[in-house]
Formats: structure tokens, C-alpha cells, sequence
């Protein structure tokens, strides 16, 4: 198992804690963060490890992967994944049962990313209420894997060399996507009914608003162009951006920086029209 974090080591303690009443217990956990701090009060005893190596998640992916050689699947987790008690069975049954599977999501039963954040008790009451039971390894397919909660068959990446992009920085916005298309050449993606989860959607720890609206247009463009992302579809995600980012602006919500997204915007489409724009640029605004 794989968490990358950063800037959050209580609610992290919280998650790992949560991890420990699994009905199927993971074998090794490998936490990767940027600093010392960052997981500050969780001690490295077995089977947690703790990797510190330099912020992003892309690149953090990637510091997990390479800790993994000797497993067989690895499921990622954000540090803010509520997974229900049997999670974990369902993903090992549904892997064993059909080697075809590359990639899996959970199903997701309440996200707080789009709004302003699940307080950790309500997500355990709401995963109470929604117990899965025996749960089952019942999928469908699906087009990619969400970031918060996916598991990756690790033969298809070592056959591949497949990695997170590291182009990708700080949050790496569209990282899940970027991903997945690369691992669907050589497998399909499902959507487990029966691995349930709550993503708490907590907002400490995101990046600004103004680089989120900058890797809004960038990021679509950047996988379009690399190939991992149809051009309709980036149009299709920078529009409703957009147009959500411009008409909220005016009464916008206390837990997101509309005004920060739209000068985001703004300044990709003037590096676009400037032939510079580039993912990395993030780095470069505040």
C-alpha cells in the first residue's frame, strides 16, 4: 500500500489507524512524504514504512513504486481515504480472480471534495451506515482510476516502465488520468462496487487557487498533447472550469478560491497564446 502526504500528520495518524481494522490487513505500507514533519508522531515500525523525498505527488508516486518490487498489487490511498473494513479483501479477490484487471477504483460513496470537507467522524458514521457486509468483487469498467483510492497490478508497470509524470507538479492535477491511460494498453480499469470509501476532501494541504486555475488549462492541454487525454475531453474538463470558476466567482463559496482560479486561468491562456505554457510553470506562481 502507498500513501503520499504532506502537511497533515494527524489526520494521516487518523487514516493508518483506520487501516489497522481491515478484515484484510495490508501487507506493507509505504508512507512518502516531504519532510520529517509531515509525519510528525507516526512511528516507522513494520509494516509501515516512512520515505521522505522531495513534495509532489507525481514524484511521491513514484518514490512508492520503487519500494515495491517485491509485491504484486499496490493500492493507493490519499492521506484523506476513509476505505471501509473490507476494502482491501475485495481489491486481493478481484485481482486474483481475473488477471485481465490492470487497474481498480473503489466506489466512492461520499467526496468531500466538492464541497467543504468531511469531518472524520461523520465519514466512520457514514461508513457505518453503509456497511458492505461480505461486499463482493462485482465491477464495471471504467475510462480511469480516482487518484484518492486505486490499485495497480505491479506486472503491468514493470512490464511497461510506467510511472506517475513528474511533469505533473505539486498536486499533479490529472495524474489519475494520465495514468491509467497509460496501464489501459495493457489491461482494463474497473470500478469495484463492493470496495467502498469516503474521500474526506480535506483542503489543507491543496495548492492555491491561483496555480489549481493555472493546471486547469495546462495540465488537459499537456496530456492532449502527450497523447493520454483526448482532446474532447480536455475541451470538454477546461470549459466546465471555466465557466464554474467565472459565474461562481461572484458569490463564491468560503472553501475555494474562485478569484485565485480565474487569474489561474487567465495566466495559462496568456502562456498558451505566449507559446509557453507548461505544467511546471506552477512553480513560478503563488
Amino acid at each position: 500500500m502507498g500513501i503520499a502526504t504532506v502537511g497533515r500528520p494527524e489526520l494521516l495518524h487518523a487514516v493508518l489507524e483506520e487501516l489497522t481494522r481491515q478484515s484484510r490487513r495490508p501487507d506493507w505500507i509505504v508512507v512518502c512524504a516531504p519532510t520529517n514533519a509531515d509525519v510528525e508522531g507516526i512511528a516507522a515500525d513494520p509494516p509501515l514504512e516512512i520515505v521522505v523525498g522531495p513534495r509532489g505527488l507525481t514524484i511521491q508516486r513514484n518514490a512508492i513504486l520503487a519500494r515495491l518490487d517485491d509485491y504484486d498489487v499496490v493500492q493507493f490511498f490519499d492521506d484523506d481515504f476513509l476505505p471501509a473494513p473490507d476494502y482491501l479483501r475485495v481489491v486481493e479477490q478481484a485481482f486474483a480472480a481475473d488477471p485481465a484487471i490492470a487497474m481498480a477504483t473503489g466506489s466512492v460513496i461520499a467526496d468531500g471534495i466538492k464541497g467543504p470537507g468531511i469531518d472524520l467522524d461523520i465519514a466512520r458514521s457514514i461508513m457505518a451506515a453503509a456497511a458492505t457486509g461480505a461486499g463482493g468483487t462485482a465491477f464495471e469498467l471504467v475510462e480511469d482510476a480516482y487518484g484518492c483510492n486505486m490499485a495497480v497490478r505491479l506486472a503491468a508497470v514493470r512490464a511497461t516502465q510506467c510511472r506517475f509524470d513528474e511533469r505533473l507538479p505539486l498536486y499533479g492535477w490529472m495524474e489519475d488520468v494520465d495514468f491509467s491511460r497509460q496501464l489501459a494498453r495493457h489491461g482494463c480499469i474497473v470500478r469495484l462496487t463492493g470496495a467502498k470509501g469516503v474521500h474526506l476532501g480535506v483542503k489543507q494541504g491543496r495548492q492555491s487557487g491561483v496555480r489549481l486555475g493555472y493546471s486547469q488549462i495546462a495540465n488537459p492541454i499537456y496530456l492532449s498533447r502527450k497523447g493520454t487525454c483526448p482532446w474532447p475531453r480536455a475541451l470538454r474538463l477546461m470549459s466546465r472550469n471555466i465557466a464554474a470558476n467565472l459565474i461562481r466567482s461572484f458569490i463564491p463559496e468560503p472553501y475555494i478560491d474562485r478569484a485565485g482560479r480565474v487569474s489561474g486561468n487567465l495566466k495559462a491562456f496568456g502562456d498558451l497564446i505566449a507559446g509557453r505554457l507548461d505544467p511546471g510553470r506552477v512553480l513560478e506562481l503563488e
